[in-house]
C-alpha cells in the first residue's frame, strides 16, 4: 500500500513538473521562438554555405558576421514598437499589428535574399543580408514583447524555456531545410521555403490576440506619445532602487562565458580532435545536454524561485568554464570532451532560461519592447567586444589552461554582485510590472 502511495506521489510530481509546459502561453512561446530563430540561420550558417558554394572567398564570407550587429543595436529603434500606432492595421492591437507587419517584413527580406544572385556581385547580396538582419532584429523586438506580456509572472521561467526550445528548432530546422531543398531545387527555392517560418509567430498573434497585460505607454496620442516612448523607458527604469547595480550585473554577468565560448573549436583543433569527434561530442552531446538544461531550468525556476535559480545558474556557468581548463590540461580525451561540452551546454540551458526569465521580469509592461531590447543587448555587448578584441591574444599569450581559469575568475564578480543584490533586497526592488502578479491596466504613467 505504501509503495502504491509513493508511486502515485512520484507520478503527480512528474505531472506537476510537465503541466506548466503545455499551458497556452508557454506553448505559444514555443512557436514564437521558432519564428525568432530562423532569420539567424538565413544570414548565418546557411548564407555561409551558399556563398562558399558560389565561390565567394572566405574573407568576404566571414565579413558577413557584421550583419548580426543589427541584433546588438535593436534597442535604438525598439521604442517604435511601443510608441507608434500603425494606421488601419493598428485596430488589431499594438502588439498584434506590429507582429504582422514585422513578420511580413522578414518574409519579404528573406524572399529578396533568395532572388539575389551572388554571381552578379557582392553588393546586392550584402544589402539583402543587411535587410534580413534588420527585419529579423525588429521581429525579435515584437516577439520578445509579446512573449513577456502573454506570460504570467509564474510562467516566465517555463515560457523562457519554451522560447529557447523554439529558437533552437527554428534555427537548426531552417538550416537543415535550406540544405535539403537547395540540394534538390536550388538556393532560391530553399530560401523561399524557409520564409514560411515567420508564420508561426504571426498565427499565434492572430489566434491569441492582444496580450491582456499590455499597456499603452502613455496617455498622450500622436507625436507626444511617440516622443514620450523614447525617453520614458529609461527614466522609469533608472528611478528604481538599485537600478545602476542591476545594469552593472546585466553588463558583466556573461563576460566569462562569452570569452570562453568562442575559443572551444580552437581548443578542440589544437588538441587533435577529428571532425567526426567534434560532430559527435560538440554538436551531438552538446545539443541534447542543452535541451535537457532548458527543461531543468524551467523546473528550477518554478521550484526554487527566481533569485535562487539565477544564482545557481551563475555558479554552474562559472564551473563549466573551469571544466574546459581541466580538458585543456588533460589533452585529447573523448570522455573529457563529452563531459566538458555536456556540462557547459547543460549549464547554459539552465542559465538561458532563468536569466532570461529574470531579465523579462525587469520590464515595465508599458515599455516592454524598449526595455527588454536594451537589457538583452547590454547583456552580451561587453562580452562580445572583449571576445572579439582579446580572446585570441590571451590564448596565445597564456595558453588554454590559464585562459579558461581566467574566464572562470571573470564569472565570479557577477555571482558576487547578484548575491549582494539578493542580500540587500535589490532584486525584488528592481523587478518591473512584468514580474509582478496582478499588474493590470490601471498602472499609472511615470511622472
Amino acid at each position: 500500500m505504501a509503495d502504491a502511495t509513493a508511486s502515485n506521489d512520484k507520478q503527480r510530481t512528474w505531472i506537476d513538473g510537465v503541466k506548466p509546459y503545455v499551458e497556452k502561453a508557454p506553448l505559444a512561446s514555443f512557436f514564437l521562438g521558432i519564428s525568432s530563430g530562423f532569420p539567424f540561420a538565413m544570414i548565418g550558417a546557411t548564407l555561409t554555405t551558399r556563398l562558399a558554394q558560389d565561390g565567394i572567398d572566405k574573407k568576404t564570407i566571414t565579413a558577413f558576421t557584421l550583419v548580426f550587429l543589427a541584433y546588438n543595436f535593436k534597442f535604438l529603434w525598439a521604442w517604435i514598437v511601443d510608441g507608434v500606432r500603425l494606421p488601419l492595421i493598428g485596430r488589431l492591437g499594438q502588439r498584434v499589428s506590429w507582429m504582422l507587419v514585422m513578420g511580413a517584413a522578414v518574409i519579404a527580406a528573406v524572399v529578396n535574399l533568395a532572388l539575389v544572385d551572388p554571381g552578379d556581385g557582392i553588393g546586392a547580396i550584402v544589402t539583402a543580408a543587411i535587410l534580413v538582419g534588420v527585419a529579423g532584429a525588429s521581429f525579435d523586438i515584437v516577439i520578445d514583447a509579446y512573449r513577456i506580456e502573454i506570460l504570467e509572472p509564474r510562467q516566465l521561467g517555463v515560457g523562457s524555456g519554451m522560447t529557447q526550445y523554439g529558437w533552437r528548432i527554428g534555427s537548426a530546422g531552417a538550416g537543415a531545410l535550406a540544405l535539403v531543398v537547395a540540394a534538390r531545387l536550388g538556393w532560391e527555392a530553399a530560401y523561399l521555403a524557409c520564409a514560411a517560418l515567420a508564420l508561426p509567430a504571426m498565427i499565434v498573434a492572430l489566434l491569441m490576440g492582444e496580450p491582456k497585460r499590455h499597456h499603452a505607454p502613455t496617455r498622450e496620442r500622436g507625436v507626444q506619445r511617440t516622443l514620450a516612448a523614447i525617453w520614458r523607458p529609461f527614466v522609469e527604469f533608472l528611478q528604481r532602487r538599485g537600478a545602476l547595480l542591476v545594469l552593472l550585473f546585466v553588463l558583466i554577468h556573461k563576460i566569462g562565458d562569452t570569452l570562453a565560448n568562442l575559443t572551444f573549436r580552437l581548443l578542440f583543433d589544437d588538441l587533435g580532435f577529428s571532425n567526426d569527434e567534434i560532430a559527435i561530442y560538440d554538436v551531438g552531446v552538446g545539443f541534447w545536454a542543452y535541451l535537457i538544461g532548458i527543461f531543468v531550468g524551467g523546473f528550477l525556476y518554478a521550484r526554487m524561485g527566481m533569485k535562487r535559480s539565477v544564482l545557481l545558474s551563475l555558479v554552474l556557468m562559472c564551473v563549466s568554464n573551469f571544466s574546459f581548463a581541466l580538458l585543456a590540461g588533460a589533452g585529447h580525451s573523448n570522455w573529457g570532451m563529452a563531459g566538458a561540452i555536456g556540462f557547459e551546454n547543460f549549464a547554459s540551458g539552465i542559465g538561458g532560461v532563468v536569466v532570461i526569465a529574470y531579465f523579462s521580469a525587469l520590464a515595465d509592461l508599458r515599455f516592454t519592447a524598449a526595455q527588454y531590447a536594451l537589457i538583452s543587448a547590454a547583456s552580451s555587448i561587453v562580452g562580445r567586444f572583449l571576445t572579439g578584441t582579446t580572446a585570441g591574444g590571451l590564448v596565445e599569450g597564456m595558453g588554454y589552461v590559464n585562459f579558461y581559469l581566467l574566464t572562470t575568475l571573470a564569472a565570479v564578480p557577477g555571482i558576487i554582485l547578484f548575491w549582494l543584490m539578493m542580500r540587500a533586497g535589490l532584486i525584488d526592488a528592481s523587478i518591473g510590472s512584468a514580474g509582478k502578479e496582478g499588474a493590470g491596466s490601471t498602472q499609472q504613467d511615470p511622472a
